[in-house]
């Protein structure tokens, strides 16, 4: 069923946004969230056994359920996005950057907000699948791949065991950085192929989004520093693992764009001459 609301950050809600509580994900991931820990290492265990064994294999194809695997994650981050965002959006536009990087209200105010944001969290876990596709269709496995997978759900879910306020921003990005991800990748499934320079434009967008994560750590320190612990919802902890898995988020992403875009194209030109 669907309300419609007033005064709010969206226009309907649904029934199990608006009976969504908070309180049971916090204890349920307080108690739960190191067990990301053995996900990851059974997650490495499997897709590197796999790599193992289909080496002497040919690979898969796997078309059907690879369109439907990235159709379905394309729908999850796009919805995501819609449901996040305009939280994001008017808390700018009505307190700031502060108090967006340093209070919770995504999650303890907004009962749309925070079931994403909790969804988003748990979504990480079978994102996981994307490698087990890499590998049975014997597609190059890069460490960027597998790093940022397995950092990406240690770091979500210690964030949400701790309440991070300023992952509102962390969240609504990849959101949308994912939405037109899967959806190329599921058009890419489909047979078509789009051109070069929507492939760059994803990647530069990744780029964005881990120049803007950067800043929002340096911001949020800069707010706690100055404030304290009372200022700002974020440990000191939460901010040095961000700020490390960004910084290296870009680096990687940067050796990526330039390996696969202005390299190639060097060699191309080069060729040619």
């Amino acid at each position: 069923m669907i309300r419609l609301l007033e005064n709010a950050n969206h226009s309907y809600v649904f029934d199990f946004e608006e009976n969504f509580h908070y309180e049971w994900t916090r204890q349920w991931m307080t108690e739960n969230w190191t067990n990301g820990f053995y996900y990851c290492t059974i997650y490495a265990m499997l897709v590197f056994g796999l790599r193992r064994l289909m080496r002497d294999r040919v690979g898969f194809r796997l078309k059907g359920l690879l369109v439907l695997w990235n159709t379905m994650l394309a729908t999850f981050s796009l919805v995501g996005f819609t449901r996040t965002a305009p939280e994001l959006f008017r808390v700018l536009n009505k307190y700031g950057l502060h108090h967006s990087v340093c209070v919770t209200s995504y999650v303890e105010d907004d009962p749309i907000s925070g079931l994403w944001s909790w969804l988003f969290v748990l979504s990480k876990l079978p994102e996981l699948g994307d490698t087990i596709f890499i590998v049975l269709r014997k597609q190059p496995l890069i460490f960027l791949h597998w790093y940022h997978h397995i950092t990406v759900l240690l770091y979500t879910w210690f964030s949400y065991m701790e309440f991070t306020s300023s992952a509102r921003w962390f969240i609504v990005m990849n959101y949308f950085v994912h939405s037109m991800m899967y959806t190329y990748y599921a058009t890419r499934a489909m047979g078509y192929r789009p051109p070069t320079s929507v492939s760059m434009f994803i990647t530069a967008s990744q780029l964005v989004q881990m120049l803007i994560g950067c800043f929002i750590n340096y911001t949020t320190y800069n707010y706690l520093k100055t404030g304290g612990p009372q200022s700002c919802r974020v440990s000191k902890l939460n901010i040095t693992l961000s700020s490390t898995m960004y910084f290296s988020y870009l680096v990687l992403f940067a050796m990526f764009f330039y390996n696969s875009y202005i390299n190639k194209q060097s060699a191309k030109k080069s060729k040619s001459h």
